[in-house]
C-alpha cells in the first residue's frame, strides 16, 4: 500500500529544515515527509498529489489557493505567526514553540494515523530485560540501576523504567516534567496508534541513557499488571530498537513476579545487617514456595561495598567507585 504523505512548508528555510530534521531524527513518521520552502513548489505538488497532513506557516498559507488545497489535503495545520484567528476548519498551532510541542499538538488533533510498520504487541521482546529488585530498602538500588544504565548506554541502546511508587526523580534532577509514565500508559491503552508520534516528548536522556519520567502518583503503577508492563516493554523495544530495558522495581506494583520471570538478569542488592538478611531469606522462601526457582537462578546478589562518596548528580554515575563496582559486576555477569 502506498505510504500517505505529510507536507511541511515554511519560507523561512532554517526554521523549516530544523522542524523537518526533528521529525525525521526523533520520530518514526508513518508518512512520507515532503519539505517545501517555496509556496509555488508546494502548490504544484498539491495540485498533482493527495496530502494527508499539511503543516504550513501562516504567511505561506495566505499565499496558497485555499480551495484547491482544501480538496487535496485531508488535515491542515497552520503555524500561527500573527495571532490572528484562521478560517473555520483550520487547526492553528503556535509557531514559536519547540518542535516537540508542535508535534504534540498535531498528534492530539490528527484523526487518522496510518498503520505503523513496526508495532510491538506481545510480551516477547528482542530487548534483554534487566530487573532491579531487592526486599531490602534504602540499599542504593536506583543509584545502582542508573549507573548500570548509563554504562550500558554508552555502547547499547538502553532504556530505564522506574516503577517505584515514589521515585523522587524531579527533585533529584531539579527538573519538572510536563509528561511522565502516566501519559505513556494512557496512550498505550487508549491511543496506541498515536504513541509513536508522542514518544519524542516522553523519552528523556541522561548521559546516553534513555528514560521515561516516573509517574508522580503511585496509583498509576498499581493500575497495570505484570502482563501489561511486559507488553509495553515489547512495544517500546520493537519501536525504538532497544537492546536493554532496565526495570527499577518496587513492592507496590502488581505483577512483580510476572516481570521478574521475564528478566534476562535480576540484580538484588543485599546488606549484612540482621534485618536485611531476614528479609532476603523470607523473599527467597516465597520464591521456593511458589516454585519460581528460575527467578532465583537468574538473580545476581550484590553486596555493595561502603564507598567514600557517591556521585551527587544522576548524570555523573559513570565516574567513581560505584561505577567501577558496577563495571566489575557486569563483567562477571
Amino acid at each position: 500500500m502506498k505510504q500517505k504523505i505529510m507536507a511541511v512548508c515554511d519560507t523561512e528555510e532554517a526554521y523549516a529544515h530544523r522542524l523537518a530534521e526533528y521529525m525525521l531524527d526523533r520520530v518514526k513518521l508513518p508518512y512520507a515527509l515532503h519539505l517545501f520552502t517555496r509556496v509555488e513548489e508546494l502548490q504544484k505538488f498539491i495540485d498533482g498529489a493527495r496530502v494527508e497532513v499539511l503543516l504550513i506557516a501562516e504567511s505561506a498559507w495566505k499565499r496558497l489557493q485555499g480551495e484547491s488545497v482544501r480538496q487535496q489535503a485531508s488535515q491542515i495545520f497552520v503555524l500561527q505567526e500573527s495571532g490572528t484567528p484562521q478560517e473555520e476548519g483550520i487547526c492553528c498551532i503556535d509557531k514559536f514553540q519547540s518542535p516537540e510541542a508542535i508535534l504534540g499538538e498535531m498528534v492530539e488533533a490528527i484523526t487518522d494515523v496510518p498503520a505503523w510498520t513496526r508495532t510491538g504487541s506481545g510480551t516477547a521482546t528482542a530487548a534483554k530485560l534487566i530487573g532491579m529488585y531487592s526486599p531490602v530498602k534504602r540499599c542504593l538500588q536506583t543509584t545502582f540501576a542508573l549507573t548500570m544504565g548509563q554504562i550500558l548506554g554508552r555502547e547499547h541502546k538502553t532504556l530505564y523504567i522506574n516503577l517505584e511508587s515514589y521515585s523522587g526523580f524531579e527533585r533529584m534532577l531539579q527538573k519538572e516534567f510536563s509528561v511522565d509514565m502516566s501519559d505513556l500508559m494512557y496512550y498505550f491503552r487508549c491511543a496506541r496508534d498515536k504513541l509513536p508520534l508522542r514518544l519524542p516528548s516522553l523519552i528523556q536522556n541522561i548521559n546516553g541513557l534513555d528514560y521515561i519520567p516516573p509517574a508522580r502518583a503511585g496509583s498509576v503503577i498499581r493500575e497495570a499488571d505484570g502482563e501489561k508492563w511486559l507488553e509495553l516493554c515489547g512495544f517500546l523495544a520493537d519501536l525504538e530498537g532497544y537492546e536493554y530495558i532496565i526495570l527499577d522495581l518496587d513492592d507496590g506494583m502488581d505483577g512483580l513476579f510476572d516481570l521478574l520471570r521475564y528478566c534476562h538478569k535480576i540484580y538484588t542488592i543485599t546488606r549484612e545487617d540482621s534485618f536485611a538478611v531476614a528479609k532476603l531469606a523470607q523473599y527467597e522462601q516465597i520464591l521456593r514456595f511458589h516454585q519460581m526457582e528460575e527467578i532465583a537462578e537468574r538473580t545476581v546478589k550484590c553486596r555493595i561495598p561502603v564507598f567514600r562518596e557517591v556521585p551527587a548528580g544522576l548524570e555523573h554515575m559513570t565516574h567513581g567507585e560505584l561505577a567501577a563496582y558496577v563495571r566489575m559486576v557486569l563483567k562477571e555477569g
